[in-house]
This record gives structure tokens, C-alpha cells and sequence, in this order.
């Protein structure tokens, strides 16, 4: 049976919208959109590059709990603000993704909160074990 798990980071948006910080299912996560708020703190950097590197942050402890890393990421879908901020950010998204080379897309739209300044979104690939199972923590295939 495909295996569909929700993961929860904490966050109040969370609860009062009802959605998960992520979703496994079978062998793909999807990571919602991720701003730069600091969930154990519930604050936020005024500075784009430091949200930036708080998204990665809060999307990092998702992918980990879905048993994935940066290097299983696929996908990732950009949304700021100010078109202008994107640039600034490269540096950070290069040192997680560079290696990487996900397919990307960076959007400009409007956020929830007018503190926000970027949303970063992700969808990974859970890694196989040798023997073909997903999930190396399931025991030994059914026979």
C-alpha cells in the first residue's frame, strides 16, 4: 500500500488554514510554500536574503522528517514579492540547489503577509534503497 503521511513543522499558519508543512506520498514529497518565518519564535527577518535562508532552514527539517535531503529535491517554485529581491538571493539558493540543478521558476504575486518577501516551495523524490523499497525503516519487502 502507497504510503501518504502529512508533516507538520509547527507552524500556527498551519493549523488555522489546515494544510501540512508537507506531504509524502509513495515515493514523492511535497513541500508546501515555505516563507521565512521562524517557527519556534513565529518571527521574521525584514532582510529578503535572511527569509531566504530561513525558508531553506524550515524546508530542510521537512524534507529530513519525509527522509529526504536538498540533494532529492526536483522541483522548487520561487514567489516573491519584489522581482528586484530575487537577484540577492542567488548566492544562498546556489549553495543549496547548486549541485543540485533542480527545475525552478520564480513567480512574482503577492504573499499572505506584508512581511513576507518570498515563499519557496519544493518537491522531492524519496531516495530507493538497493532491494527497491522506499522506505528502508518498512522491514523486508512482502513476499
Amino acid at each position: 500500500m502507497r504510503e501518504r503521511r502529512a508533516i507538520m513543522s509547527g507552524s500556527v499558519f498551519e493549523e488555522r488554514i489546515g494544510y501540512a508543512r508537507a506531504v509524502v506520498d509513495g515515493d514523492r514529497v511535497h513541500v508546501s510554500g515555505t516563507t521565512g518565518f521562524d517557527y519556534a519564535t513565529m518571527t521574521i527577518s525584514d532582510d529578503v536574503v535572511e527569509q531566504a535562508e530561513q525558508c531553506l532552514r524550515n524546508i530542510g527539517a521537512a524534507l529530513e522528517a519525509a527522509g529526504c535531503s536538498f540533494a532529492d529535491v526536483v522541483r522548487v517554485r520561487y514567489l516573491l514579492t519584489d522581482r528586484d529581491d530575487f537577484e540577492p538571493c542567488w548566492p544562498v539558493l546556489r549553495r543549496f540547489f547548486g549541485e543540485v540543478r533542480p527545475a525552478a521558476t520564480m513567480l512574482v504575486c503577492g504573499l499572505a503577509d506584508p512581511r513576507m518577501k518570498i515563499e519557496i516551495e519544493v518537491d522531492a523524490a524519496r531516495p530507493w534503497t538497493p532491494d527497491g523499497r522506499d522506505d528502508p525503516a518498512a522491514g523486508p519487502p512482502a513476499a
